[in-house]
């Protein structure tokens, strides 16, 4: 599956061409390489091929080695993290600061336009507001803090100096300033993890019924 889909980044990188068919294959299908070499690694001697000097190589290949499979499967998952940031950064250079700042500075202001609506829409939207402060409050408990309290004195922060930078010192360095911390996120990546979570909470409001297995 993965062969599969890097077959495109290295025909361009090697100026093959696509031949589903071995009697199909000419010169002019061929790819061109400065240098092919198989090199072995490891205790094992695992052999590999190294394809090298292409013409017109835009293609990078990551070789991840480790102590074990679940070593290996952790840090294939960082690298795919890392990139999709970097993907997101190419796509819209917008950023928003971490720590759980940017849900903080944003709950603040769904309470205050809560106050506008004096009917029942009041708690929906108060309730909106509590689940954006799940976020700084799970930061602040897997580091080893106070949640409510630490929530409380960093939204206290925000609000007395007007300033939506302050997250959870996650670090312990000794300022909840984000931005100090260069500490931040992609704004494309925040929008899409609140859009999904409205949607899934829109769909579950929308269950009516609960079959259980007693009522077959």
């Amino acid at each position: 599956m993965g062969w599969w889909c890097g077959v495109g980044a290295h025909s361009n990188s090697y100026r093959w061409k696509d031949c589903a068919k071995v009697p199909g294959i000419d010169p002019e299908k061929l790819g061109r390489a400065g240098l092919v070499r198989e090199k072995s690694f490891g205790t094992t001697k695992d052999k590999m091929l190294y394809i090298e000097h292409c013409a017109n190589s835009r293609a990078v290949t990551i070789f991840i080695r480790g102590g074990n499979k679940m070593m290996i499967e952790e840090t294939k998952r960082s690298i795919h993290d890392a990139l999709c940031v970097a993907r997101n950064l190419i796509h819209n250079t917008s950023i928003v600061y971490g720590g759980g700042s940017a849900e903080i500075s944003c709950s603040i202001a769904v309470v205050a336009a809560a106050d506008k609506y004096p009917g029942v829409e009041q708690y929906a939207i108060r309730a909106f507001a509590d689940a954006l402060d799940s976020v700084p409050m799970a930061l602040a408990e897997n580091s080893g803090l106070q949640p409510i309290e630490t929530l409380s004195a960093v939204k206290s922060q925000q609000i007395k100096q007007n300033n939506p930078h302050y997250g959870i010192d996650c670090n312990d360095v000794g300022t909840n300033d984000m931005r100090q911390q260069d500490v931040f996120e992609t704004l494309i990546g925040k929008q899409q993890q609140i859009l999904l979570a409205t949607q899934v909470v829109k769909m579950i409001l929308k269950i009516d019924d609960v079959i259980s297995p007693s009522d077959y």
